[in-house]
């Protein structure tokens, strides 16, 4: 006879392998299982047959899984190559309960974001360990809204363009939710003023696939979260991941021995514990010795009532190192002009941080995580 320690000896010895499932097939009973630790699960992102492939590339679905992961998430790759990071189920868990420790408790949610990626996954994990199923979005807003339980608390998750869209399409429908999430990119401070002053409760939340999704709100770390600043954010908690699939030395890069995790981002913590974050250490563009964050300035940009949407980029520049190149989409009716934008921009962040060439784009190319597709942007920009 086997004694139970013996076969947790055992169990733990045997190869397990991914259940990959397509986004649109994804059913709250798959990421119910992977909850509870009885079959490790991956979604396949919707898109283009490249998109697919990729990702199923680095999912890697026939080979043994590493011990301890329930689910993997391939990242957006905005910088490069997207990787599969290996999340436990207590994780995911640890990270549902912070969130709705903090921003009042179970309810029901609304999901408007894709399940590949880990901000839908995660509205997707609250809806479960609130005992509710997730209501997805169909239709307009309020339509969905109005299918939501009545009486109970009403949350959703989205990115900044999706606030920008409905604050100027469905302003009431925003309303009705007791927290709006709002990350996965920068949001400009002047969309967050005017969500606030329409009544709309939104929470800026800060975080990643490595960290099972926000773990920052308003600036302060959930609880059971540390943060510190050496060379760029690090964060610590129950909520990290354990490393990347198929990866050890990219894991024991991000992931230290002392259970921090090292992110890309340049940011500050203020004399009362909250991190303002200024942008990824890898996108700063260095224009004649001056460091640029293209988050800033494209917040900038935004600002201007003839702007709807803007990605900034570097470009080689022989005078300047770098120049700041800008991808603007204008806003209904109106043509943006470069020397219209070069001293609003310069009155805001310094005349480095103006645009040197201005692109007009019909949109901004998005990554299937919904957050901007710089790669595609700046391929779209000649390098003249």
């Amino acid at each position: 006879m086997i004694s139970l320690e013996g076969a947790d000896v055992i169990s733990s010895l045997v190869a397990r392998y991914l259940t990959l499932v397509r986004a649109a097939e994804l059913s709250d009973d798959d990421v119910r299982a992977a909850l509870d630790g009885g079959r490790p699960l991956a979604v396949l992102p919707s898109g283009a047959p490249a998109v697919v492939d990729a990702a199923r590339a680095v999912l890697r679905p026939e080979e043994p899984l590493e011990p301890g992961a329930d689910l993997v998430v391939v990242t957006s790759g905005s910088t490069g190559g997207g990787r599969g990071v290996l999340l436990p189920a207590g994780a995911l868990r640890a990270s549902a309960a912070a969130t709705l420790d903090r921003i009042g408790g179970p309810g029901s949610w609304l999901l408007a974001l894709p399940v590949s990626a880990i901000a839908g996954l995660q509205v997707v994990c609250r809806a479960l360990l609130s005992d509710r199923a997730p209501v997805r979005l169909t239709g307009t807003l309020a339509e969905t809204v109005s299918r939501m339980p009545a009486g109970d608390r009403r949350y959703t998750s989205m990115v900044p363009t999706q606030l920008r869209r409905w604050l100027d399409t469905e302003p009431d429908a925003l309303r009705a939710f007791d927290a709006v999430l709002v990350g996965g990119a920068a949001t400009d401070p002047a969309l967050l003023d005017r969500a606030r002053a329409e009544g709309v409760a939104v929470v800026t939340t800060y975080g990643m696939t490595e960290t099972a999704g926000g773990c920052v709100y308003d600036g302060l770390p959930l609880e059971g979260i540390e943060v510190r600043v050496t060379d760029g954010i690090e964060l610590a908690g129950p909520v990290l991941a354990l490393g990347y699939r198929g990866d050890p030395e990219g894991t024991a890069a991000a992931f230290s021995a002392e259970g921090w995790f090292r992110t890309r981002d340049a940011g500050t913590l203020g004399p009362d514990g909250r991190l303002t974050v200024q942008g990824r250490l890898d996108d700063v563009v260095i224009s004649g010795g001056v460091n640029v964050a293209p988050a800033a300035v494209e917040a900038a940009l935004r600002e201007h009532p003839d702007v709807a949407d803007a990605v900034v980029v570097g470009r080689p520049d022989p005078e300047w190192g770098q120049r700041v190149v800008a991808a603007v989409v204008p806003a209904p009716g109106a043509t943006p002009d470069l020397a219209v934008l070069r001293p609003w921009v310069a009155e805001r962040l310094g005349a480095a941080a103006a645009p040197r060439r201005l692109h007009l784009v019909d949109s901004i190319p998005t990554l299937h995580t919904g957050k901007p597709d710089r790669r595609a942007v700046a391929a779209r920009i000649p390098e003249v």
